[in-house]
């Protein structure tokens, strides 16, 4: 499956109706954040069970606000709608992907 755009209106209602969730928060000027969009493309398409959000922090910036997000990339892992994993910064793919292992 491929990634959904999140936004200030969606955001609450897709992390509460998906088990697993992982919300990339980015923006479109953040080299960082383009080195993980390929990287989170492939682990959406090969975790079926993991639903992965983009929110553009630029575009929908009260999320933001209210998740207190202060630097980009973070990526918030949220499983039965608790949030149960932080990741700051573009890491390697195998390193995010066990992060999401220990949830599945």
């Amino acid at each position: 499956m491929p990634t959904i755009t999140s936004t200030d209106d969606t955001y609450k209602k897709l992390v509460a109706e998906n088990k697993l969730v992982l919300v990339d928060f980015w923006a479109p000027w953040c080299s960082p954040c383009k080195t993980l969009t390929p990287i989170l493309e492939t682990i959406a398409q090969n975790y079926k069970e993991l639903k992965v959000l983009k929110h553009n922090i630029d575009d929908f910036p009260n999320v933001a606000t209210a998740e207190n997000i202060r630097s980009i990339p973070t990526l918030y892992l949220y499983k039965d709608g608790k949030q149960v994993e932080t990741i700051i910064g573009a890491l390697p793919e195998i390193q995010i992907v066990n992060i999401i292992k220990k949830h599945l």
